[in-house]
């Protein structure tokens, strides 16, 4: 996934540049360094428990009953700095499409809005935050026997801090009637929508077409992180609309934020990252490259072979396409491969690889749905072989006629030394799948015996472990959390709006009229994921309709393993194919190629993806054939 922080030069307007004073220089870099170093602290932390729980549990029979406890607050910290730092940042997930094609000043005053946005939900929601932390002070946990408002307390913390560190980008702007007009702007909107309360309460069900498709569409495309434009769109609604208390979008917020099989995501985001640093990733690919680097479009093929590997490892396309995309395309490029295709490739695989476990999809699916993640896990792999040769197949066909006169084919010898180096790496997602499957770990814990298995091969076997590194590693675990988990706490939140409202009735009933009964539903959510993959991005579409749609699959007779499967490759094409695809954009500035290079070459991969996500749709067995019941 890709976060699309746009800055501006002709505009006059960068969030974060130094231009509003030493004080808010000095408040801002104070406040980074404190934010940042609980966060990368509060990831050591986590891994640290929970590998604790796994050694405890299966090697000395003796579990630890409060590991879980503790992971699951210190959690619910983790995710909201998470999200400060990636406000800071500019890494919340956002749409930027129609930003970067207008002129200078729109542009700029786009920019501003979406810093001003969040402000003003911020500053809305955080007196009921701060309720809701009180309240949470008379329930006590079961095995740490401590308030739950330690806990509740990351909510109106985490919320307040993201408002002082939008508000400093906000001071820092250098064009102050930008700024003044954008402030005034959302004030205006803000206060209009508040006049229009008591008519807006009377039109029932046309709130859903206000608020969910009107509010979310003009803040998405006007650029405002997702997690911001779902929100405001869901605060409006019950605010404006129902007699719901506030508090309760807190806790709904609490709610998607505190799924215990989320922490998987930050474990297996800092996996990746690991992985890459130690070497592994590198040993893997040169011994795919000796095996197929002599044949016509090899290192196509180890491509596509390597982001299937690396996939097994990390649970982030981000981190796999940035560790192999180094390794390979200098290659490639000697090699006469044009740049436009390399990128269009590396989009294309990482639509390919969205199934593979422990994808950070899949294991949202399963918190979100009640699917079992042990089960999407053994059916994601398949069916992403049948996308890869579908790709294969197009490889084949472009570089059928590739001149290898000037290629060395490698001896034996070469290749094996290579595979001997490779091999602790290639096992990896062996060892990760096999301490699931057996049962040592649950997939929540099995990112932290990842961890240490790859700090051991870093230390003693490839000799490479860059300590420097750590710190910002952590870091950016960290970012990539928050951005992630507080967009599932939002989109929770207005699901359940959503529900409450009766839109889950009524999309139930108009589904279940669709004529071709299972096949016809998998046709609409098909192109209906595809759609919202391009716009919203994969994980807030999957949370935000997952629950709704999932029991409909069941009842229209498909598997809900095999359900997955169609709708997270049709939001991978979505996510990965241009125009609006933030994912192509973000396999762009990993290659270093400009997108326009990519458009002539995508779209025979992206017809590729959808012949083969048809062949999955159309055979269950693909993703059902190897579940263990």
């Amino acid at each position: 996934m890709s976060h699309h922080a746009t800055a501006l030069d002709e505009s006059g307007a960068m969030p974060g540049a130094a231009s509003g004073g030493s004080w808010t220089d000095r408040l801002d870099r104070g406040l980074a360094a404190t934010v940042e170093g609980v966060a990368a602290l509060i990831v050591l932390a986590e891994i640290a428990i929970l590998l604790a729980g796994v050694t405890a549990r299966y090697v000395f029979h003796a579990p630890l009953v409060w590991s879980d406890e503790l992971a699951s607050i210190l959690f619910l910290w983790l995710s909201m700095l998470g999200a400060v730092v990636a406000l800071r940042r500019g890494e919340h997930m956002r749409m930027t499409g129609l930003v970067s094609r207008v002129g200078p000043t729109p542009r700029a005053l786009l920019e501003t809005l979406a810093i001003t946005a969040p402000i003003a939900f911020l500053a809305m929601i955080l007196h009921p935050a701060l309720d809701y932390a009180m309240e949470e002070q008379f329930i006590v946990t079961p095995a740490l026997e401590i308030s739950n408002a330690w806990r509740a307390a990351a909510l109106p913390t985490g919320l307040g801090l993201m408002a002082v560190v939008a508000l400093i980008r906000l001071m820092r702007m250098r064009n102050l009637r930008i700024t003044l007009a954008a402030v005034a702007l959302t004030a205006a909107v803000t206060v209009a929508f508040w006049l229009a309360g008591p008519v807006l309460k009377p039109l029932g069900q046309a709130n859903l077409v206000i608020f969910f498709v009107g509010v979310v569409a003009a803040c998405v495309f006007g650029g405002v992180p997702i997690a911001f434009s779902f929100a405001l769109a869901t605060f409006g609604y019950l605010a404006l609309t129902t007699s719901t208390p506030l508090l309760v979008m807190v806790g709904r917020l609490d709610e998607g934020m505190s799924h215990l099989i989320l922490l998987a995501v930050p474990l297996f985001v800092f996996l990746g990252l690991l992985i890459e640093m130690t070497g592994m990733a590198r040993a893997m690919i040169q011994f795919l490259a000796s095996l197929l680097g002599h044949v016509r479009g090899g290192l196509s093929y180890v491509l596509i072979g390597a982001m299937y590997l690396v996939s097994g490892i990390s649970g982030s396309k981000i981190a796999d396409m940035a560790a192999i995309a180094p390794v390979l395309f200098p290659e490639m490029k000697k090699r006469g491969a044009p740049p436009g295709d390399l990128v269009a490739l590396l989009s294309a695989t990482g639509a390919q690889t969205e199934t593979i476990p422990p994808s950070i999809v899949l294991i949202t699916i399963g918190s979100v749905t009640g699917v079992s993640i042990a089960a999407l896990f053994a059916g994601g792999l398949l069916p992403a072989v049948v996308l890869g040769a579908a790709l294969c197949a197009v490889v084949w066909w472009r570089y059928r006629h590739e001149d290898l006169s000037h290629i060395r084919r490698p001896p034996a010898s070469e290749i094996a030394r290579l595979a001997v180096a490779a091999l602790p790496a290639i096992l990896l997602p062996f060892v990760i799948r096999a301490a699931v499957v057996e049962g040592v770990a649950t997939a929540t814990e099995v990112s932290t015996i990842g961890i240490a298995y790859s700090t051991l091969m870093g230390l003693l076997i490839y000799r490479q472990f860059d300590w420097a590194r750590l710190k910002p590693m952590l870091i950016e675990t960290a970012s990539l959390t928050g951005a992630i988990i507080f967009i599932v706490g939002c989109a929770t939140a207005m699901a359940w709006g959503l529900t409450q409202s009766g839109f889950s009735r009524a999309l139930a009933l108009w589904m279940a009229d669709i004529p071709g009964g299972g096949y016809g539903f998998l046709a609409i959510s098909i192109v209906a994921f595809i759609i919202l993959g391009s716009v919203l991005e994969g994980i807030p579409a999957i949370v935000l309709f997952g629950p709704l749609l999932f029991p409909i699959a069941r009842d229209a007779g498909v598997h809900e393993v095999h359900y997955a499967m169609v709708v997270i490759f049709a939001m991978g094409i979505g996510l990965f194919a241009p125009p609006f695809g933030v994912g192509y954009y973000g396999a762009c500035a990993i290659s270093k190629v400009s997108p326009d290079e990519g458009l002539k070459h995508i779209w025979g991969y992206v017809a590729a993806l959808l012949v083969g996500l048809i062949v999955v749709a159309a055979i269950p067995w693909i993703s059902t054939g190897f579940l263990p019941y």
